[in-house]
């Protein structure tokens, strides 16, 4: 049997006291006031927002377990300062604990950080540890915390290194996910998402930053951006840069999801990349939620697409769950202790 393990979902249906909460937050930054006590939220109030949205949606397309973080479009370490950062991250990353705590069998936890654009990355490295020792398998990292205006170092740059030797010793991965777009040229889930992706992994060529961290590994989202589209590109563009081939100089430690949107786009990903280096995911309930019209299916029910795919039987069930057990040493020590 194949586990279907969707590597790629966010708590987009928070219930409203959590995010009120962060509008009154943002309110007391600008007042220059403390933020309140954050509200009391039941669990019964957890429960609704789930079973009417991410798991029923779950069940009704087959999938078994969700890699579960909080709404990326909302992390925005843009606002505010790093304290504001660290309070939105802390409460956001202890609703994801809860969400997987109320259901082991579904949600599988992984965090957001309190990258404020001033600060360093070592209250990043606080909150990861914190929350690894809750049980999280992974985190989201964003490579531009400014909120679309790319003004941090590449992601090889050693700015980052104190976090990537923190990631190793853990044996965590990291997905490569910006927040909302705060400029006003870039579209967030249309534009900024997209353009992101294929930043990060044309930075991870032109730098050498898997001969310092050999175990590092990275998953980039939505289907990685238009990577996988202009493939020859940045095969021919590493050959001119004097870099090794991409096999081995980034993909035994980069990985794409299955965020594409159509049949075409996930058999051209399948065609072009490994299947080892494709992980399953959907990102639902997420970006794009409406229902296709050429073919009566949601756009973001994604395994529709993997199942259709001219592959074996071995390569799915690598794309469906043994790619992410691997990426996600933490997940499969768990699944393990429960026998699967």
């Amino acid at each position: 049997m194949t586990l279907i393990i969707d590597c790629h979902g966010h708590y987009t249906t928070a219930p409203a006291a959590h995010n009120d909460w962060r509008d009154l937050q943002k309110a007391a930054f600008k007042a220059g006031e403390a933020a309140p006590a954050y509200p009391a939220i039941s669990d019964d109030e957890i429960r609704e927002t789930l079973e009417k949205n991410q798991i029923r949606l779950l069940k009704e397309r087959g999938a078994d377990i969700t890699i579960f973080s909080p709404r990326a479009s909302a992390m925005a370490p843009h606002v505010g300062d790093e304290t504001v950062a660290k309070q939105w991250a802390q409460v956001n990353n202890d609703l994801i604990a809860r969400c997987a705590a109320l259901y082991p069998d579904i949600f599988v936890p992984v965090c957001m950080l309190p990258q404020s654009p001033a600060a360093d990355m070592q209250g990043s490295i606080a909150e990861l540890e914190r929350c690894v020792d809750m049980g999280f398998v992974g985190c989201n990292l964003n490579p531009d915390p400014g909120g679309g205006h790319f003004k941090h170092p590449p992601l090889t740059d050693r700015f980052w290194y104190p976090f990537y030797e923190k990631m190793v010793e853990l044996d965590v991965p990291a997905m490569i996910h910006v927040s909302g777009s705060c400029n006003p040229g870039l579209h967030a889930t249309g534009a900024y998402y997209i353009a992101a992706d294929t930043i990060a992994f044309m930075q991870l060529i032109e730098g050498d930053l898997f001969k310092d961290f050999p175990s590092l590994r990275f998953i980039i989202p939505h289907g990685g951006g238009a990577v996988p589209y202009h493939w020859g590109r940045y095969r021919g563009l590493a050959d001119m840069l004097k870099q090794p081939d991409l096999s081995t100089h980034v993909m035994n430690n980069v990985f794409f999801d299955t965020c594409v949107y159509h049949q075409p786009g996930i058999n051209l990903l399948a065609d072009v990349i490994d299947n080892k280096n494709i992980l399953f995911g959907s990102e639902m309930v997420g970006a794009v939620r409406g229902i296709d019209p050429t073919t009566g299916h949601y756009f973001d029910d994604t395994k529709r697409y993997v199942d259709a795919l001219d592959i074996s039987d071995t390569e799915r069930h690598a794309i469906f769950e043994g790619n992410a057990r691997r990426v996600f040493p933490r997940l499969d020590k768990m699944l393990k202790e429960k026998g699967l």
